[in-house]
């Protein structure tokens, strides 16, 4: 089954290594990753380990459309040299850039970003969808950068686009949605 061009792109960043995350984020990434089906999106990882892949395990349980991002140029390369999983995506980028521009690409192709607990690299691709102004949720609670990024914004920055928060990912989802399709009426206005 093919997705719906029309349906919007949600990108869930986060932790390959969840030792720091909150004590039930696996539970917590496959929500969201069910949440973003049901509220009728298709999802966007790193096609990595950790939160993003738990996401994947989340949204494909429940029958939904999963692309993965690849830091590799090749399957073989995914499997062999950055030793990531395949079996839950319905399609595979090999961006061929390894994280740092596997990042980019991953953000720039979403319509919006979910940041669930993480580290440095989610870090990175919080700032590169800050950067772009894209719409971002940031689940509360969750551990890791999701939880300093108020403390972080609390500096003095330019304003970019919408942040939401919750600690709900039903609720953090429906926030998110609802923040692209305002920013997809002031473009178009």
């Amino acid at each position: 089954m093919s997705p719906d061009p029309g349906k919007f792109k949600i990108a869930v960043t986060g932790a390959a290594e969840m030792g720091h995350c909150c004590k039930n984020i696996e539970a917590m990434a496959k929500e969201m990753g069910r949440q973003i089906f049901w509220q009728d999106c298709i999802l966007l990882t790193g096609a990595t380990t950790g939160v993003p892949y738990y996401a994947a395990v989340g949204h494909k349980e429940v029958g939904g459309f999963s692309i993965g991002f690849s830091p590799a140029a090749s399957e073989m390369a995914h499997k062999k040299v950055y030793k990531l999983p395949l079996d839950q995506f319905d399609v595979m980028v090999y961006t061929g850039f390894d994280y740092s521009g596997r990042n980019l690409l991953l953000t720039r192709a979403a319509d919006g970003v979910i940041v669930v607990c993480g580290r440095m690299g989610t870090l990175n691709e919080f700032t590169i969808a800050y950067e772009d102004r894209k719409p971002i949720g940031v689940l509360e609670g969750s551990g890791g950068t999701a939880d300093l990024l108020k403390t972080i914004l609390s500096r003095p920055h330019h304003k970019r686009g919408p942040i939401v928060y919750d600690t709900d990912p039903k609720k953090l989802v429906q926030k998110l949605i609802e923040a692209i399709k305002e920013v997809k009426r002031s473009k178009y206005k």
